[in-house]
């Protein structure tokens, strides 16, 4: 009692913190924004590892997420607000909800690219099909992680930290959403 009681708040400020000012539809968002702040972070992943804009041409699609933010102490979770690409063109926007329990106390913050290797991986994600279990393992971003960029079940992820302390040695897993833009023609 004594412990689920604090774990419990420490998430619900997690998802506080981590939830949009306003509830609008996620996909009804300037092109110009969402263009600016995918492209500052992909350019940062470029920086560190020039080969990655070859993985990131050569991808079916992929989906930038800017800023995730992770907390937890016992019980925790992560959310961010993405962008999802494919052939290079916006297409629409992601929501990653991920939920871990174990040992883990402290937050951070992070940027992650999602990769989708084929069609039919990208075409799971936008049927809400894609859900990444304890097994799909995020790979830190380093120089040179290009060359040896593991997919599992056509889906690669890559992170960059931004700030933040946790400790952590828990399971759990991660699951995005996808909605469309919606344009006017």
């Amino acid at each position: 009692m004594f412990i689920i009681r604090p774990a419990l708040s420490a998430l619900a400020i997690t998802f506080t913190l981590a939830m949009p000012a306003a509830a609008k539809d996620p996909a009804v968002i300037p092109v110009a924004r969402d263009s600016s702040d995918a492209a500052g972070v992909i350019a940062k992943f470029k920086e560190k590892d020039p080969g990655l804009t070859k993985v990131f041409a050569e991808s079916a699609g992929y989906v930038v997420f800017p800023t995730v933010a992770k907390g937890g102490l016992g019980i925790g979770g992560a959310r961010g607000k993405g962008y999802a690409y494919q052939g290079g063109r916006l297409i629409g926007r992601s929501t990653l909800t991920q939920l871990s329990i174990g040992l883990q106390a402290g937050g951070q913050a992070y940027s992650e690219v999602v990769f989708f290797k084929d069609a039919a991986a990208l075409e799971n994600f936008k049927r809400g099909r894609l859900k990444l279990d304890a097994q799909a393992s995020a790979v830190a971003l380093t120089e040179r992680i290009s060359a040896d960029l593991a997919y599992r079940e056509g889906v690669a992820i890559v992170t960059m930290a931004e700030g933040g302390l946790m400790y952590e040695a828990s399971v759990g897993g991660q699951k995005l959403s996808f909605h469309p833009l919606h344009e006017a023609a």
